[in-house]
């Protein structure tokens, strides 16, 4: 029987190539992996539209808006709570090491540095290798950002490094406190107490720390995809390092840490439901 040729039952043994292709052309084959339709030039713009709204909400609650007397009260309303619980400790952290000069200035260099640079690997990490993962992960920070902005405005705190300060944003408490702003006094990539930096950021937009929420983000993300042993080492050392750092650079209180867990488990939770209903409307209609 020649090529081509139909058998008596007429059922062709060979399709002709336009026959061929016709299924193809109705039904463009779908990429079995839901995360290859996320273009990055997207997501980048993306994140950094939502970091610069962000950014300029967070701001609107910046220093010369909120009062130092409020923002102090709410300090020592969280030191008050801290003692009560034997949590108290902050404070012989930092006088324990701020006398090493070279370790005080690589938790300055860690504290600013390492909150952005670790953060946008795992997120770009992701989106090459777990692309199927991305948009969960992204949502999450998201969100945990996003809701972080209710603490920073609800709840103005002054960070331990200003409590003695006696500046316009400080507490000028340092016969209580003694804390030192170890980035003005050791050393570091930037200065808090600068002008602009004092009247454009926000200095009490310390509950929660989005620096410890963020760490712990990226190690949730990134431990389950890892199995090197010492890969897996690091990374789940990484937050810890970050609280370290927070508290000996005297950024944050441990309850900031608390907070910082309290949104990211909130921002998880609403991730989780908007990725759910931004498929369910994405979603082909059966037949």
């Amino acid at each position: 029987m020649q090529a081509g040729s139909e058998p008596e039952s007429g059922i062709p043994t060979r399709l002709d190539p336009e026959v061929q292709a016709a299924p193809q052309a109705r039904f463009p084959q779908q990429d079995a992996d839901p995360g290859s339709g996320l273009h990055w030039w997207v997501e980048v713009l993306l994140v950094l539209s939502f970091y610069v709204v962000y950014s300029t909400i967070r701001n609107l609650f910046g220093s010369e808006s909120i009062s130092a007397a409020d923002a102090l009260a709410n300090a020592e309303r969280i030191i008050d709570l801290e003692r009560s619980i034997g949590l108290y400790r902050e404070l012989g952290l930092q006088q324990a090491f701020v006398d090493h000069r070279w370790f005080i200035q690589f938790w300055n260099l860690f504290y600013g540095t390492f909150h952005f640079s670790v953060t946008v690997f795992a997120l770009v990490w992701v989106y090459r290798r777990f692309p199927h993962l991305y948009a969960r992960h992204r949502s999450t920070f998201l969100c945990t950002t996003g809701l972080a902005l209710f603490g920073f405005a609800l709840f103005p705190l002054m960070p331990p490094r200003l409590l003695s300060d006696c500046g316009e944003f400080g507490g000028c408490l340092a016969t209580l406190h003694p804390y030192i702003d170890t980035v003005a006094e050791v050393g570091g990539l930037w200065s808090f107490d600068s002008g602009t930096m004092q009247s454009v950021s926000n200095q009490y937009a310390a509950m929660p720390s989005l620096h410890f929420a963020w760490a712990t983000w990226c190690a949730l993300v990134i431990w389950p995809l890892v199995d090197n042993r010492i890969a897996r080492v690091l990374v789940a050392a990484y937050p810890i390092a970050t609280l370290f750092a927070v508290i000996v650079t005297g950024n944050h209180f441990w309850l900031d840490a608390v907070g910082g867990l309290v949104v990211l488990g909130a921002g998880s939770l609403l991730a989780g439901v908007l990725v759910r209903a931004w498929t369910a409307l994405h979603r082909p209609a059966s037949r």
